[in-house]
């Protein structure tokens, strides 16, 4: 028996320890994982999310850094990283790599999570997700409300931007030229971008946005 199978035979002991009969709730959930634990909840069971590889987080930072220099250039909201918690109902918990908030809509933002729909959420899908998986995760986003998706695939080499339209959304996939936000003012991006490991510095991208 490997290290790693021995380590996931006790978190998983672990977990049914603090399950006991009942499914978890979403206030237990915050009880009882902290900033350095990675697990969703997902129908009440606790989910431990896999380690990111090199390249999911190097976009992930570069994403993070440019659309945090647009926020608080333009002062339009908060921007939070892949450890906040997102409430999808009492037994569900989705921690996305990216979420932003409108000023006008941080009451929803709280100390230890995210009670309500974020205006946008960017997900990096990883390369050993299952597909089944991932439009579980956008179907919680969407069941939630959220303004706007980006589902970021790299080995798909597309990115799934959804859009809310009503009571639907409208879904393009993009492969090539330009991405644009419409919930984020300025944030154009070539789509080239997402995809490859040689992309422009923030500094630069920033700059030719007029920022």
């Amino acid at each position: 028996m490997t290290t790693a199978t021995v380590e996931m035979e006790r978190a998983e002991e672990q977990i049914s320890l603090l399950l006991g009969k009942e499914p978890m709730t979403f206030e237990q959930y915050l009880q009882t994982f902290g900033e350095d634990d990675d697990y969703e909840l997902i129908d009440g069971v606790p989910v431990e999310r896999m380690s990111a590889q090199l390249d999911h987080e190097r976009l992930y930072v570069w994403l993070l850094t440019l659309i945090h220099g647009i926020a608080e250039a333009k002062q339009l909201g908060i921007v939070l990283g892949s450890r906040s918690a997102v409430r999808i109902s009492n037994f569900r918990a989705r921690l996305p790599d990216l979420l932003y908030v409108r000023a006008e809509r941080m009451d929803i933002v709280r100390q230890l999570a995210i009670y309500g729909a974020p205006d946008l959420i960017m997900e990096i899908v990883s390369p050993h997700d299952r597909r089944s998986d991932v439009l579980q995760r956008e179907a919680d986003y969407r069941t939630l409300g959220v303004e706007e998706i980006w589902m970021i695939d790299r080995r798909r080499k597309v990115v799934r931007l959804l859009q809310r339209a009503g009571e639907d959304y409208s879904v393009q996939e993009v492969s090539s030229g330009v991405v644009e936000s419409r919930v984020i003012p300025h944030l154009r991006l070539q789509v080239e971008w997402l995809f490859s490991d040689e992309r422009p510095a923030v500094r630069e991208v920033l700059r030719d946005l007029g920022l």
